[in-house]
């Protein structure tokens, strides 16, 4: 809001971008001259009618007598009512002249009051210290005001640049007598005083605020054209006539109710008239609203015969109109309605996750059995790893590692290798007593 209603021509504070926010810049009404790479023709002098941009909203076209060499943003003293006032160059060229045709048609150049030079420093600095002094002055204002019991808002002050004027903008809702007020603010600031009267739109345009969207008010941004807003607007668009929502901050119905009106309307032109009613068997069904997007139409029977509401297509409203004017009637408008099958989608396991115990199985330890824990499960360690077992023995040797034990055969494992050691115990005391016989014995 603080770039809309600056009007110091300064960055605001907070704002974080160099001076170009979302209004196009420190001001609103800014302007963008897309006539500025064109060349005039030979022999035609440039147009000497420049836009001079003022606080918040305030314009005014004004003659560059001097053939002062003046761009876009270029801050001049032009004459004031009385006085002199400071402004920036909005509008140079040709374009101005094409603004003058648009915004003041009756404009006359001998009227407009002149530029009399470009701003010098001394010029700025007594600017700003005007700029400085509204906000006080506004209270002040209000203050008198209030032990006046006037009936009125004093919204907004706006100084000239020399500090002899102030324009004070207030908002009312019927005529007030303020002469009493005028002369105890003169006396009191000791200026020359002007009051103008706005309504409640350009209000909220210089004070700004955010809206019911959650953006900034497009009055106090970009928009400057206020056209009025009608209930129709609503209705074209279907939505509910509830005051809180279609109300703005102004109190005002929006001015975006109007944004998207036209494409209504063009719409709308190809659905039969609601006024007209259908004329059934079963009795009249009136129109009640209809859907631009989806193409239906909602009728209902007068009397509320427990039908609830009925939705038809505009080709098939209209061939109920050509029956009604043949005379004819159908027996029920049920009959006309378009059946179409909508498949819900099943909620109930979308992706495959609706189970909350699903991941507890992934962490659960497997507990060893207890076969597992004699050793008869134990499918991965290898034969020659069994407690007692002969390491030289060259059969364990050539068994394969790897190799798995089925299950229940552990048992008989250990008794075989139980077996083979006490039969080669036996053959090695066997041997020895081949090679080594008593000595009482004589050798066969």
């Amino acid at each position: 809001m603080g770039c809309s209603s600056c009007g110091s021509g300064d960055t605001p504070g907070g704002c974080k971008n160099n001076g170009t926010c979302s209004s196009g810049g420190c001001n609103k009404l800014e302007v963008y001259n897309w006539l500025s790479n064109m060349s005039l023709p030979g022999g035609q002098t440039p147009y000497d009618i420049l836009e001079i941009r003022f606080k918040n909203s305030r314009k005014g076209f004004y003659r560059n007598t001097k053939n002062h060499s003046l761009q876009l943003g270029d801050v001049v003293v032009v004459e004031g009512s009385p006085g002199q006032d400071v402004g920036v160059v909005s509008i140079v060229g040709e374009l101005t002249r094409i603004q003058v045709k648009k915004k003041s048609p009756g404009f006359k150049q001998a009227e407009a009051r002149n530029i009399l030079r470009i701003a010098e420093q001394e010029d700025m600095d007594k600017w700003a210290r005007a700029r400085d002094l509204e906000k006080e002055v506004m209270y002040k204002a209000r203050t008198l005001a209030v032990n006046l019991n006037l009936q009125m808002k004093i919204s907004d002050v706006e100084y000239q640049a020399d500090l002899t004027k102030a324009t004070f903008y207030y908002t009312a809702e019927g005529r007030v007598d303020f002469r009493q007020l005028i002369k105890d603010m003169a006396e009191e600031f000791k200026i020359r005083i002007e009051m103008r009267q706005i309504g409640v739109r350009q209000e909220a345009s210089r004070l700004g605020g955010i809206g019911s969207c959650g953006r900034e008010l497009c009055c106090s941004t970009w928009l400057t054209d206020f056209r009025s807003v009608s209930t129709s607007a609503a209705r074209y668009q279907q939505l509910s006539l509830n005051p809180q929502k279609l109300a703005g901050q102004c109190g005002k119905l929006k001015c975006c109710l109007n944004y998207e009106l036209d494409m209504y309307l063009d719409a709308i032109k190809a659905f039969p008239k609601g006024d007209l009613k259908l004329r059934t068997e079963k009795g009249t069904a009136a129109h009640i609203k209809t859907d631009v997007f989806k193409q239906q139409m909602w009728y209902v029977y007068e009397g509320d015969s427990g039908s609830g509401l009925i939705s038809l297509k505009p080709d098939r409203v209209r061939e109920i109109i050509r029956m009604n004017k043949d005379g004819k009637k159908p027996h029920d408008l049920v009959e006309f309605m378009e059946t179409v099958e909508v498949k819900e989608p099943d909620y109930t396991n979308v992706v495959g996750q609706d189970d909350l115990n699903r991941f507890d199985k992934m962490f659960k330890k497997k507990k060893k059995s207890n076969k597992t824990r004699q050793g008869g499960n134990n499918r991965n360690r290898p034969q020659n790893k069994n407690k007692g077992g002969n390491k030289n023995n060259p059969q364990n040797k050539n068994q394969n590692p790897q190799e798995k034990i089925p299950e229940g055969e552990g048992n008989k494992t250990k008794k075989q290798n139980r077996n083979n050691r006490n039969r080669n115990k036996n053959k090695k005391k066997n041997t020895e007593n081949r090679n080594n016989p008593p000595k009482n014995e004589s050798p066969k």
